[in-house]
């Protein structure tokens, strides 16, 4: 992995993140608008990681749960073709819980993650192992709840993770 800044990212950043997403062809990607807002009103629990040159090449889109502050809900997290395979999304994940723990805001972790997405259940069960913390995994969402055609979505809930 070349040299990555890891930082709370900006709306600056916010069309660099909907291209990321868009690119994918993973994830639900959403407006351009909502990345933008996103990194406005959610930037404290979010991330994004910049190459050398400064361009954004991966980013977490993340928010507390309103009835549990202390759980952050990692909404998407995805990086740029061209640097998948080398840690950036672990790096990213491992520096904003750093982040949010040290200020002694999270004890756990949150995502969905639908049958198929292989990468994303590697990716936070990895992070579970690393920093020993228990992990239940239960459905959340069964297909037959979306109203068009979306993949279940399985709960990924992480901790208590260490201070």
């Amino acid at each position: 992995m070349d040299t990555l800044v890891m930082a709370v990212p900006t709306i600056e950043d916010g069309a660099a993140a909907w291209r990321i997403a868009r690119d994918s062809r993973v994830l639900d990607a959403n407006s351009s608008y909502s990345y933008l807002l996103w990194f406005r009103d959610f930037a404290r629990t979010s991330a994004v990681a910049s190459g050398t040159d400064g361009a954004p090449v991966g980013f977490i889109t993340g928010f507390r749960r309103p009835e549990q502050p202390d759980t952050l809900v990692v909404w998407q997290i995805a990086v740029d073709r061209e640097e998948r395979g080398r840690g950036t999304a672990s790096a990213m994940l491992d520096h904003l819980t750093a982040r949010l723990t040290a200020g002694g805001a999270l004890r756990y972790l949150e995502t969905t993650i639908s049958p198929d997405n292989v990468a994303s259940h590697r990716l936070f069960r990895s992070f579970a192992v690393r920093h020993a913390a228990p992990l239940r995994r239960e459905m959340l969402f069964p297909a037959e709840l979306f109203p068009d055609s979306h993949d279940a979505e399985f709960l990924y809930r992480i901790g208590p993770l260490r201070r």
